[in-house]
């Protein structure tokens, strides 16, 4: 997903941007923006991007014999 093509943009994860805040983006062309903001200069960079929390295993959900071949 962090590579997919049809990613919406975000100045959070912009080439052109820097996280100044989790709130504020210092952007080369439009200055101090939002980190939801976008504008027709987005440039995306997978690197900034901040992936989601992965999923927890319970503990009592998988046994042994699950993990074998």
């Amino acid at each position: 997903m962090l590579f997919s093509k049809k990613i919406e943009p975000s100045c959070s994860y912009c080439r052109l941007g820097r996280r100044i805040s989790d709130e504020e983006v210092a952007c080369i062309k439009k200055g101090v923006v939002s980190s939801g903001a976008s504008c027709r200069r987005f440039k995306y960079d997978p690197l900034l991007r901040e992936p989601s929390e992965p999923a927890l295993i319970k503990s009592g959900e998988f046994s042994p014999d699950d993990f074998t071949l």
